[in-house]
């Protein structure tokens, strides 16, 4: 009796691999007589046949490649197009996250461009600037002001258009279930994994002869090893050349029922293919379908936003932008020197010194109006008067007024009081009080 432990292992053996000899065991394996003395020794043997068993049947590099194959056809590969439900309602939480943070963006630069509008408007305002140099720099500020309210705009329209319209699409195309998941994704599973399934157990039947056949293929290759080693070996007796032979004839046998066996498994599952191959596009077709209107939608989504920032081609920004160009190019140096000429240089209207006779003030009552006008420093007449012409037009607002159009050249025959008011006389003999600041010395 062998002990326990090399009793169990030994039945996992070929039989007649080992048997009781003088000397201990005498073992046999693939074709070679070796052996063993002591149990300790038969059991190692028995531990190294094992496991030298276990990796002869495992998959060699290139079933381990095809089982590292992410083909679409073989079980379970279906699952990515599976997800695609998930990963598209993950995407689109992404997206109206990353664009609600371009919103908040948005509304930080509208909220900037105000506040430098409004630091810099005092500062422009008392600019020593002057004309429309002055006007070009405070247009730079009131396009900042319409900017600013445009991009607080494109910050309503990300969150309340943008987003509530993802949002709600979301809503309505993914339907959550109770325990977790999407119908939707649950719907596309279910005719995969129905559709499958025959398909998965043909395989497995046909993994299984196949197993049976490379195990009896090496069955029989080491009964032939043993045969071509046996033949013609003189220490090999005849009985045992006979017994080895018989062996190999056995096994071939075997091998060639397994084989048939093999061959119809494999006929049939390839008989199944086309049905498959249908059930199995069919279902694909159907998830293809439902991520088409998904890539349809976003896109959409996408293009609408990128409407809304593409400020490029808004109407609002053209105006502001042309109105500011317009104003810069209006920009005239001519006109502004003019103007400060005539306001503080030699354009100034001056009372050049001349010959006045003296006339006797005449005692009239005049209104109370027309002493504040005229004031209480007496005035000069002038003999013949000053020729002027008016820089403005001027209505008269009182009957002692005198009214004229910019360019019109008139006479003034009295000096300016301190209201700032000179009297004229017009062509047509009409005269009164005008303001001193309207004409210029001709």
């Amino acid at each position: 009796m062998y002990p326990p432990a090399v009793e169990a292992g030994l039945t996992k053996l070929p039989r007649g691999n080992v048997r009781r000899g003088k000397r201990g065991y005498e073992v046999e394996h693939r074709g070679m007589e070796f052996s063993l003395s002591g149990h300790a020794a038969l059991s190692l043997f028995v531990k190294l046949y094992n496991i030298e068993n276990r990796m002869s049947t495992l998959p060699s590099e290139n079933s381990i490649e095809d089982a590292s194959n992410r083909s679409f056809w073989m079980p379970g590969n279906y699952q990515p197009s599976v997800k695609r439900t998930e990963d598209a309602f993950q995407a689109c939480n992404d997206i109206v996250a990353c664009f609600q943070e371009r919103a908040r963006v948005e509304r930080q630069y509208a909220q900037q461009l105000s506040e430098w509008s409004t630091k810099w408007k005092p500062v422009v305002d008392s600019s020593p600037l002057y004309g429309s140099l002055l006007k070009a720099w405070q247009c730079f500020l009131s396009s900042a002001d319409r900017l600013a309210s445009l991009h607080a705009s494109i910050c309503r329209s990300l969150v309340s258009e943008d987003g509530d319209r993802v949002r709600t699409w979301q809503k309505d195309s993914f339907h959550k279930k109770l325990f977790g998941g999407f119908k939707e994704s649950q719907d596309i599973e279910t005719g995969f994994t129905r559709a499958q399934k025959p398909w998965a157990k043909r395989l497995k039947k046909l993994d299984k002869v196949r197993r049976a056949y490379q195990k009896v293929s090496r069955k029989e290759h080491a009964a032939r090893e043993r045969d071509l080693h046996a033949q013609g070996n003189p220490d090999v007796a005849i009985d045992k050349q006979k017994k080895i032979q018989e062996d190999r004839e056995l096994v071939q046998q075997e091998a060639e029922k397994v084989r048939a066996r093999y061959e119809k498994v494999l006929e049939e599952v390839n008989r199944y293919v086309p049905r498959y191959m249908e059930e199995m596009e069919s279902i694909f077709d159907q998830s293809q379908d439902e991520e088409r209107k998904r890539i349809v939608f976003l896109k959409q989504a996408l293009l609408s936003i990128h409407k809304h920032l593409d400020i490029t081609n808004n109407e609002s920004v053209r105006a502001v932008y042309n109105e500011l160009h317009n104003t810069l190019m209006s920009i005239d140096e001519h006109e502004d020197l003019r103007c400060w000429k005539n306001t503080y240089g030699p354009g100034m209207p001056t009372d050049w010194p001349h010959f006045q006779e003296w006339i006797p003030e005449k005692k009239t009552k005049k209104g109370k109006k027309e002493v504040e006008k005229k004031g209480t420093i007496e005035k000069s007449v002038m003999i013949g008067g000053v020729k002027v012409r008016a820089l403005y037009d001027y209505v008269g607002q009182e009957t002692d007024e005198l009214s004229f159009k910019a360019g019109e050249e008139f006479l003034k025959i009295e000096d300016e009081d301190d209201q700032g008011w000179c009297r004229g006389i017009n062509d047509g003999g009409c005269e009164g009080l005008y303001p001193a600041n309207y004409v210029e010395m001709v």
